[in-house]
């Protein structure tokens, strides 16, 4: 790929492996002369408007995030429509929006990809002005995607864990849905919104989205007995969730949801709190990407 300006990679140091060889040592080794670019350093997580400052100066053709799915959703909703295109060097725990884009979760690899890529043109969901690019989601999900923020253990299998030990004490709750003139009263486990097919992982929830669609999936998850949740697991790791007769999927371009209580939610896996009613809408065409 040529770039007409330099590359920032936007280095988040608490992403990934604590030991071995240095991230920025491993970018140095693998761009080639031809690439010139800048490490910029995410030190601190509440503080990102240095960051910013610098992605969005003009310098940069293309900025990288080097990290998890929070940085990449820290450094994307800087990018939108802006032309600037992102990149990823996935580090994290999910990877879900480098999994889908089909970048290499070998670090060396994704470096290498940052000259051999193409750039294509996704969409971004919002909500309450947020924006996300995978998925966010309401009940069980936003519950864990909580607990999991704040372990200091980190991976598949602390996730995979903090899961198990909260399925059976999670209540499922009732929801008020708007979408396309029509409400939909349902009790369900998790709501997710979905741009992308995933959470993470190669966990579908959503197989059949599209990110260039225009298009939001919304995956109602229905209360689950437990006897079923193996099947369910299968239905999701094989790309089938929406043929499982515990799941609902619909497609619209705004989705309200009212009369919450102080609910629990996540953007891209990030939790944070909401109140009173979430609005979620599609922005297509947003963000160009490097995979």
């Amino acid at each position: 790929m040529n770039h007409t300006k330099r590359v920032a990679f936007v280095v988040n140091p608490n992403s990934g492996p604590k030991r071995g060889v240095d991230i920025i040592t491993l970018i140095s080794q693998n761009l080639s002369d031809k690439t010139p670019y800048d490490i910029l350093v995410w030190e601190h997580a509440n503080n990102f408007e240095y960051i910013r400052q610098q992605i969005t100066s003009g310098k940069y053709s293309v900025v990288v995030a080097v990290g998890g799915d929070g940085t990449v959703n820290a450094v994307a909703k800087n990018l939108i429509n802006t032309g600037i295109a992102m990149g990823i060097i996935p580090r994290g725990s999910g990877n879900g929006l480098a999994r889908t884009l089909g970048i290499p979760i070998n670090t060396v690899q994704a470096i290498k990809r940052i000259e051999s890529g193409t750039i294509r043109t996704i969409d971004n969901g919002i909500i309450n002005g947020r924006a996300f690019f995978c998925a966010a989601g309401l009940g069980f999900d936003a519950h864990v995607a909580g607990l999991f923020a704040g372990n200091k253990t980190r991976g598949l299998l602390t996730y995979i864990q903090i899961i198990l030990k909260q399925f059976f004490t999670y209540k499922s709750k009732e929801y008020a849905i708007e979408m396309d003139g029509n409400t939909l009263k349902i009790k369900a486990f998790l709501i997710a919104f979905a741009n992308a097919g995933q959470y993470g992982n190669d966990f579908y929830i959503a197989p059949e989205a599209k990110m260039d669609d225009g298009l939001l999936h919304l995956v109602v998850l229905k209360p689950i007995n437990p006897l079923s949740v193996c099947y369910l697991i299968v239905k999701v790791l094989t790309r089938k969730a929406h043929q499982s007769k515990n799941i609902l999927t619909f497609t619209s371009k705004n989705i309200k949801i009212k009369n919450l209580t102080t609910e629990a939610i996540h953007f891209d896996g990030e939790p944070d709190k909401i109140e009173n009613e979430i609005d979620v809408s599609i922005s297509p065409a947003s963000l160009r990407v490097l995979c």
